[in-house]
């Protein structure tokens, strides 16, 4: 099994003193998934930048939608709401198998860099959801990551059967909520209906907090970011992020990641994902739809469709990475994406910094004022800068400046940055 990188970013190579891989020695195609990941997750983030926080799960939280704004919604819900943070998680959990399999190979033991590691994202995680963006997914990372080091030995088999049960548990959870509505008082009742289907004395209190200024806006920042890592972290996240974070240990085991499985095997991954995956997701739609977006049918059991599907897409769109990283005369198109995923960490964060300045009151404040097809014009700009800027960053420099300080930190040594 090779043992040569690591999400957002490479750890050191053993057993001489901490330093980045070789470029020679890294596989190029998990740098080129991981930056296709990171790029990816902002179709669906820009939402969250741009928007109050019920149109992320509800096109028609600021009423009807129609035309383009309907299209471009739809094509973010079924092609990438879910799917890659789904495939930025599940090599989370690879990498993880990276690095603690290269120290254990020589001897050294794992437990301690791993979970400084995880001590030191998970303050990242903070000040990023506090200081910056509410949306933050490093927090949840780092909490997952404390326990699925202990799977780290597991056979895949053990690994994917593990994963799907975990994977499991939050639609399970999320029926027995559904079940629990007819004891709720009155006044609970009424707040859920509230926050699902906001009133525009709502909508204006949120979209005037982002328009404000930084402190203005650190109200609805903490109180969703706390929500996240209270609620949603017992009920959702820790449930899906440790079950993908297998997964993604046992197909990195299975080779998936590294692009050596053969071509029909990718090509049926692809199949599946359009057979099943894309059109049970379409059918969670059309039912969304019938119900009228009804928040208790909608918000617990019509999002089901696409929860469970993501995983299926999110693999068709894994193997198709994996099929063009497999022709190497794409290496010049495949670059790019493997310099942004080299710089996985600063990449996310820099999203996160120009989005906010964009959207929210101390930069632009474009808040609220964005339709969904602007918003995806936004975002192509993202990506055109990162794919650009990546490169020429790692033409001088080992790491990007969070991966840098993550290592410094997790090693206790400042790591060299400048190239030689």
């Amino acid at each position: 099994m090779c043992q040569k990188d690591e999400l957002l970013g490479s750890p050191p190579v053993l057993p001489v003193e901490p330093g980045p891989v070789p470029d020679s020695d890294r596989i190029d195609s998990l740098d080129v998934l991981r930056g296709f990941a990171v790029l990816g997750i902002l179709v669906m983030n820009i939402q969250a930048f741009s928007m109050i926080g019920p149109a992320y799960d509800r096109p028609t939280a600021y009423g009807d939608i129609q035309g383009g704004d309907y299209l471009a919604w739809l094509i973010s819900h079924v092609l990438f709401s879910g799917k890659f943070m789904t495939i930025f998680t599940m090599l989370f959990g690879a990498g993880i198998v990276l690095m603690c399999g290269r120290r254990e190979a020589v001897g050294r033991g794992s437990a301690g860099i791993h979970y400084r590691r995880m001590g030191v994202l998970l303050v990242f995680g903070l000040l990023h959801a506090y200081l910056l963006w509410h949306g933050d997914i490093l927090f949840t990372y780092a909490m997952c990551g404390f326990w699925v080091y202990l799977c780290r030995n597991w056979r895949p088999s053990i690994l994917i059967g593990i994963g799907l049960l975990l994977i499991a548990i939050p639609p399970l959870l999320s029926c027995g909520l559904v079940w629990t509505m007819q004891f709720w008082p009155a006044d609970e009742i009424k707040d859920f209906l509230f926050t699902w289907t906001p009133a525009q004395e709502r909508i204006d209190a949120e979209t005037a907090a982002f328009l404000g200024g930084w402190w203005d806006q650190m109200g609805e920042r903490a109180n969703t970011a706390l929500l996240i890592q209270t609620f949603a972290l017992v009920f959702w996240t820790s449930w899906m992020g440790t079950g993908l974070m297998c997964i993604g240990m046992a197909l990195f085991k299975l080779e998936v990641f590294s692009a050596k499985r053969p071509v029909v095997f990718y090509l049926t991954m692809i199949v599946m994902a359009l057979a099943v995956g894309v059109p049970t997701i379409f059918y969670g739609v059309h039912r969304n739809v019938e119900m009228n977006w009804h928040p208790k049918y909608a918000m617990f059991l019509g999002g089901q469709y696409n929860y469970l599907a993501s995983t299926l897409v999110s693999l068709g769109w894994i193997a198709l990475v994996m099929l063009v990283c497999k022709r190497h005369k794409w290496h010049g198109i495949t670059r790019p994406f493997a310099s942004v995923g080299r710089m996985a960490l600063t990449n996310y964060v820099m999203q996160s910094v120009i989005c906010t300045m964009i959207f929210y009151g101390h930069g632009f404040g474009l808040f609220g004022k964005v339709s969904r097809v602007g918003q995806l014009g936004f975002v192509l700009g993202v990506w055109v800068f990162q794919l650009i800027v990546s490169p020429i960053w790692l033409r001088y420099f080992r790491f990007g400046p969070l991966e840098w300080l993550w290592r410094s930190l997790t090693y206790w040594k400042r790591q060299t940055m400048l190239r030689g």
